[in-house]
């Protein structure tokens, strides 16, 4: 061969080689989509090579029609390497593909309705471009590896530096070496592990790893006195609201007015951080959490849970005379779950019946779905305690368009809630999906707004509400390594049991401190304990009281 030629091959084998290895390589530049290289190597990639120059230095060149497969396999791969990168940079957690992709229809139906119409059309078209192009740079990076391996040269050479990289990473663990310096994580074993995810869920032994259901502290609740109980699931609410200082300052207006109309309506407050079990999403482990007693992590563990016939904490209102709520305005389907939990009574979307404008995929504002309670239920004549279970909507991602909040409560009820010129601001502010930040802060300064402006209405009402956050916002919002923790605040005006909370951890105001109280599940049993007399025996019941409905908005008497 030519000294000419033999340079051109040389020069196409690395340059395959490196196409091939950035493809494995490739690193996410947080919290972005985008990506970067960080000029590994990969292992996963120096075998394949190696494994290619062996067998064609001793049977000769393998067919070619084996390259397209092999592309569509380092395709896949690739894939995985990008949610590999990204999938924490920007939720904050690994990729479940078995648990997550079953939400990726409504995931995808959100983003529709709140992103316009050309840019979803260009994001699935650019989609396909990606992917096509990743697989046609494959295959010419493959082809120029085959062209390398019918002559012994670069063959020889490929087999030798491939097999010097795949020593090295192998022997690093016994030399200590550090490999991540050196070579980026394999690809391989998020698979494996999605393979296990798999079988665990659909062939392994479903009732091994089931949370077994704990025995809630009984508790007469005389404590409360009949006040109602508001417990208020603000969705995203993490410590990230205190801890970065861009977004402390940018709550403490709202804050403040919420401290305001405690005080100016005979109320304290009394906070803390927990710790959730989730994180960026899967609100309904946090609501489960605390709903049981049971620390729920993993969808598995969930789904395996609903199995059994736990005690909850609706049980326990129930058993003193309660009536248990679910007020829940992003709930469009039936729910199973509230059978579950023991809810008497589901305010899904349709019993809601919102007609004013829409706010995104999570069209009912909050302040709507509360004001809509106070009509359904609270200005009910001659009615028995609520305990109600309220996760809000507002602020969950993308956190716009953020509705405006409406000083006259009543008006929330019509189907014009909202002056024309605040309405109009509210829905042309699009989510800025490369900075959510703002946007995240005007959510929760709604929240904020929204529940100062409900202690203000009911005054003279006998409420213990506690609101916490279900888990902080995704990565891309909250930062890297960024701690499990959400706020908890506790406004009431029954001094003792504000008293008692003190004396379980919490501090005094909307300011919460560290160390942590302790993980969300344990919170159930003390706020049981703190609502006691000290005079209830015990035993607990095992039974429920009051049967339940499955669908939204229906009552089973």
């Amino acid at each position: 061969m030519q000294p000419g030629r033999r340079g051109v091959s040389w020069l196409r084998l690395g340059l395959g080689w490196f196409l091939l290895n950035f493809a494995l390589t490739i690193q996410n530049i947080w919290p972005t989509p985008w990506i970067t290289t960080h000029n590994k190597f990969s292992f996963e990639i120096a075998l394949l090579l190696l494994v290619l120059a062996v067998y064609a230095e001793l049977k000769g060149v393998p067919p070619r029609r084996l390259i397209g497969w092999l592309a569509v396999g380092l395709t896949l791969l690739t894939i995985g390497r990008y949610a590999q990168v990204t999938a924490p940079a920007l939720y904050g957690r690994p990729i479940n593909l078995y648990w997550d992709a079953q939400h990726l229809p409504r995931v995808a139906a959100m983003l529709a309705q709140v992103s316009p119409t050309w840019l979803v059309a260009l994001a699935a078209l650019g989609t396909m471009v990606l992917v096509g192009g990743l697989f046609l740079a494959l295959r010419w990076a493959l082809g120029s590896v085959w062209a390398g391996l019918s002559q012994a040269g670069p063959r020889r050479g490929m087999a030798v530096l491939a097999a010097g990289v795949a020593a090295i990473y192998l022997a690093a663990p016994g030399l200590q070496l550090h490999t991540g310096r050196w070579f980026s994580n394999p690809v391989m074993p998020v698979y494996a592990r999605q393979a296990e995810f798999l079988w665990e869920a659909l062939i392994g032994d479903a009732q091994g790893d089931t949370p077994r259901c704990k025995t809630l502290p009984a508790s007469d609740l005389a404590r409360l006195a009949g006040a109602d109980v508001l417990l208020i699931f603000l969705e995203s609410y993490g410590a990230v609201a205190y801890d970065r200082p861009a977004f402390n300052a940018a709550l403490a207006a709202s804050r403040e007015r919420l401290a305001d109309a405690a005080r100016r309506t005979q109320r304290g407050a009394v906070s803390a951080y927990l710790e959730s079990p989730t994180f960026g999403g899967s609100s309904w482990l946090a609501h489960s959490s605390l709903l049981t007693g049971v620390e729920v992590r993993e969808p598995q563990s969930y789904h395996r849970l609903l199995t059994r016939e736990c005690d909850t904490l609706p049980d326990r209102f129930a058993r003193q005379g309660y009536r248990t709520l679910g007020l829940m305005p992003g709930l469009r389907y039936a729910w199973p779950e509230g059978d579950f939990y023991g809810f008497q009574h589901i305010l899904g979307e349709s019993i809601l019946d919102y007609r004013g404008p829409e706010f995104g995929w999570w069209r009912i504002p909050d302040q709507y779905a509360i004001a809509r309670l106070d009509q359904l239920e609270i200005s009910v004549a001659q009615r028995p305690p609520l305990f109600v279970f309220y996760p809000t909507i507002s602020s969950h991602t993308p956190f716009r368009p953020t509705p405006p909040y409406q000083a006259d409560w009543d008006r929330m009820l019509t189907q014009q809630p909202f002056e024309a010129g605040t309405l109009e601001v509210s829905l042309t502010r699009p989510p800025d999906w490369t900075d959510l930040g703002p946007a995240y802060t005007d959510a929760l300064n709604y929240a904020f707004t929204w529940l100062a402006g409900y202690l203000e209405k009911h005054a003279d009402s006998d409420l213990v509400i506690i609101v916490l956050g279900d888990h902080q916002p995704p990565a891309s919002v909250s930062g890297a390594s960024a701690p499990w923790e959400v706020p908890v605040h506790v406004i009431t005006q029954r001094t003792d049991i504000l008293e008692s909370l003190q004396s379980a951890g919490l501090q005094p105001g909307l300011e919460p401190g560290r160390p942590t109280l302790g993980p969300m599940h344990e919170l159930s049993a003390a706020l049981l304990t703190v609502f006691d007399s000290g005079e209830t025996s015990p035993r607990s019941a095992s039974n429920r009281s009051v049967p339940v409905s499955h669908q939204s908005g229906v009552d089973i008497p």
